[in-house]
């Protein structure tokens, strides 16, 4: 006799939640049956990574709103009682802060992962959006959360940045009001910051993860050689440069979680506020708004586009390159329609550009922490300059161009900056001032030769052949 089929109540616990609920399935499709490239190194760990801190951040967020009280009165007390009183309070309050940072330093270093391999490129253009979105959502939330400890540098820094709305001509100051829910950054800004930090915008960063991840599993995920193992497999199915997520990358990610937990560790006990950098000294003083700091600036995660703001002297005119210094990434796959991914055989040129981008990026954070001056002021407008033309020297390498288009392309845009300057400078007495303009103007000259014209000089252009199947 042929033998009878087990009933769901025999096979188990997991039998009867598979009969309820497609565990095993969701299992299998996401980690034992999805086959990522076998040549995975150090640079993706940065995913995992940023899932992990997601949950270090809720919960330690979580810990904290039961002592947390978002009140005008009682914030900055109600944090310096989580500190002192509560049992292990300190140590919550460290582990947020420091993961505040420690998120965008491992999302940046997931982006620019991204940007070295071509991950935003077909058919991976809906994954690189939505990781744009993670990466908007975060940064409103990170915004939202600097305000609730009711420091004086959360207090002025919030100040700033929602006075920033009242630039958009007709609508401004209706907008600041309205992000405000008062006339001046009060308990009813407060109140909802803490709403939106707590509920809204994380429920968001939840349903655009789970989004990015489903989207990043139905089309498969890049590699460092930039190939498609979906396009070779074997006669099961299975791509033949295509290994099992699990166990054999959760091993490898494991070992990561390792070694960031023990720098993490030591940054949240030994070096909390990482000299200002992570924990303002300002923000140890309660809010007042009659008590303005010395120098107004946001946490350093924030700076770039902060610079880019403040490079333009023009309020609206600075808000809006600030915004579009975070839309252009959005059209990434679009700007660089190279169809060679990889970092690994691109040209040198491409090599060059990446890199000068990454100084610049960095350059304009750390002039967003320094107070205003002459030089930094100049410094600033032209690295924001560069950080712009690089998406056009990326966008014009994207295909074949005549030598007549990069000698009229520098001409142009070198051109367009020296009138920029000129216009600028019109009414400006002090020679000093004058002569840190013309100076400071052989900075996005230079950059502008390296990009345009020298490749056609030499062969820093040249792209080495792409193999079919992955490398190590």
């Amino acid at each position: 006799m042929s033998e009878q089929p087990k009933s769901v109540e025999s096979q188990g616990l997991l039998g009867w939640i598979d009969a309820r609920f497609p565990l095993s399935k969701m299992m299998r499709e996401h980690l034992s049956e999805y086959y990522a490239p076998k040549n995975f190194n150090f640079w993706y760990f940065f995913g995992s990574l940023a899932l992990l801190v997601l949950v270090i951040q809720i919960l330690t967020g979580i810990f904290l709103t039961m002592h947390y009280k978002p009140d005008a009165e009682l914030a900055f007390a109600s944090v310096e009682h989580i500190m002192r009183d509560v049992n292990w309070g300190w140590l919550l309050r460290y582990m947020h802060s420091t993961g505040a940072s420690f998120f965008f330093i491992v999302v940046y270093l997931h982006m620019f992962r991204g940007l070295m391999y071509g991950s935003f490129k077909s058919p991976r253009e809906l994954i690189w959006i939505l990781g744009m979105l993670i990466y908007v959502a975060l940064m409103a939330e990170a915004f939202m959360g600097y305000l609730l400890p009711w420091g004086n540098m959360s207090y002025w820094g919030a100040q700033v940045i929602i006075n920033l709305f009242n630039t958009i001509p007709v609508f401004g100051e209706a907008i600041s009001e309205w992000l405000r829910g008062d006339f001046v950054i009060s308990d009813a800004t407060l109140n909802r910051f803490f709403a939106l930090h707590v509920i809204a915008v994380p429920l968001a960063l939840l349903g655009l993860i789970v989004a990015h991840i489903l989207a990043l599993h139905e089309v498969g995920s890049n590699n460092p050689d930039g190939v498609e193992i979906k396009k070779l497999k074997d006669e099961n199915g299975v791509p033949l440069d295509g290994i099992p997520f699990h166990p054999y990358y959760t091993v490898k990610d494991i070992f990561g979680v390792v070694v960031f937990l023990a720098i993490f560790s030591g940054v949240v006990f030994f070096w909390p506020e990482a000299s200002g950098y992570f924990l303002e000294h300002a923000n140890f003083e309660p809010a007042n708004p009659l008590n303005t700091p010395d120098h107004i600036a946001p946490i350093w995660y924030f700076t770039p586009f902060y610079t880019v703001l403040r490079a333009i002297p023009n309020p609206f005119g600075g808000f809006l390159m600030m915004c579009l210094a975070i839309i252009v990434l959005f059209f990434l796959p679009w700007i660089d329609r190279n169809p060679i991914k990889s970092i690994r055989y691109r040209s040198l040129l491409f090599k060059l550009n990446l890199w000068v981008f990454v100084i610049t990026f960095i350059i304009l954070g750390y002039l967003g922490l320094k107070p205003v001056t002459d030089l930094y002021s100049q410094l600033a407008l032209r690295f924001t300059q560069i950080y712009f033309i690089f998406f056009f020297v990326l966008w014009a390498y994207s295909k074949p161009r005549s030598s007549g288009f990069w000698t009229g392309s520098f001409i142009v845009l070198l051109g367009s900056i020296i009138l920029y300057d000129f216009f600028r400078s019109s009414g400006v007495d002090d020679p000093s001032i004058l002569a840190l303009t013309w100076w400071t103007l052989l900075i996005p000259a230079a950059y502008l030769f390296l990009t345009l014209l020298m490749p056609k000089l030499s062969n820093w252009d040249t792209e080495k052949e792409v193999p079919e199947r992955v490398t190590s």
